[in-house]
């Protein structure tokens, strides 16, 4: 099978043909229908920091998929090959698809367990559930599990991009009054489409807004700095974008307003379910920019330059 695999940073990715996994003790293997393109693939092929999380390479990078279960292993009785699935990112060695020694969706079967499998339903797509298992995940995890969004809350969300744009349209689903940053202005453009109660350049737009929640998809350092700003008192802001890793942060806003700063990573099978219940709705619908598994080296040099609205998803034909 065809593979896009990652060696080492710097190096561009290189397709490869390599073997055909197959399923051993608690193991299926997914036949990749649909896998998402993220930011953090630049920042992987970039940012010699990102060596950590790399166990091995070369391995096929992509920890955004869904498709069909192929094989079933001993213990997984409970799946069947046919199966619909997207795949929760995270494994139980705190590495994810695409990560660590687990190669991910840029090839097209990949090794998946218990903790990664979740019934995709028959009324959302694959591009749709792929989108879902991290630009969705993690974006509702942040957003509900970590931030506590809710209803009649007044939330800031910087990056309006895949995850940031998942995040938003969640919380006004929920009821709370959103404000949306973004430096493009394609991607402030969505700000109605989401239901944006204002949309800028800088999430500092909204300091007299009473922000209790601050959501920073971009992680690029300045936005953290101006969601502590933007932030009211007793207020919290979650981490989530890793733009740039290693960032400087004046601390007075964060003691004096005695903030909350938080991180957040990935989500659960769970946020995952919930997620596929608000897409069969069609409640959430991202946009999606599809391509095939041979562009996605072009796709991850679009990002790298910027100013992309909606998700990168590869549709493979197996």
């Amino acid at each position: 099978m065809k593979a896009w695999r990652f060696y080492g940073t710097g190096k561009p990715l290189h397709m490869d043909d390599v073997e055909e996994p197959h399923a051993g003790m608690g193991e299926v293997v997914v036949g990749i229908k649909a896998a998402g393109v993220c930011h953090s693939d630049v920042s992987t092929l970039d940012d010699p920091g990102w060596m950590a999380f790399y166990h091995r390479v070369p391995i096929a990078l992509g920890h955004e998929n869904a498709g069909v279960i192929l094989e079933v292993g001993d213990g997984m009785e409970k799946w069947k090959v046919g199966d619909r699935v997207g795949l929760a990112p995270m494994m139980d060695d705190t590495h994810g698809l695409g990560s660590g020694d687990w190669d991910g969706g840029f090839g097209e079967q990949l090794i998946a367990k218990e903790r990664n499998l979740v019934a995709l339903p028959d009324e959302v797509p694959f591009d749709m559930g792929a989108v879902a298992t991290d630009a969705g995940l993690t974006a509702y995890h942040a957003m509900v599990a970590q931030g506590g969004a809710k209803k009649g809350m007044k939330i800031g969300v910087i990056g309006l991009g895949g995850l940031g744009y998942v995040g938003a349209r969640v919380a006004v689903l929920l009821g709370a009054e959103v404000y949306g940053a973004d430096v493009s202005p394609s991607a402030r453009g969505l700000a109605n489409e989401i239901g944006l109660a204002g949309v800028g350049e800088s999430i500092e737009e909204f300091t007299d807004k009473g922000l209790e929640l601050v959501v920073d998809y971009a992680g690029f350092g300045v936005t953290s700095v101006s969601a502590l700003n933007a932030l009211s008192r007793s207020g919290t802001l979650v981490q989530v974008g890793m733009g740039k890793l290693d960032i400087e942060i004046n601390t007075f806003p964060l003691i004096t307003k005695q903030l909350m700063f938080k991180g957040s990573v990935s989500g659960t099978k769970e946020d995952l379910a919930a997620l596929y219940e608000l897409m069969r709705s069609g409640d959430l619908n991202p946009p999606i920019n599809r391509i095939t598994q041979a562009e996605i080296p072009d796709a991850i040099e679009k990002l790298r330059v910027g100013g992309v609205v909606g998700r990168f998803v590869a549709l493979y034909d197996n």
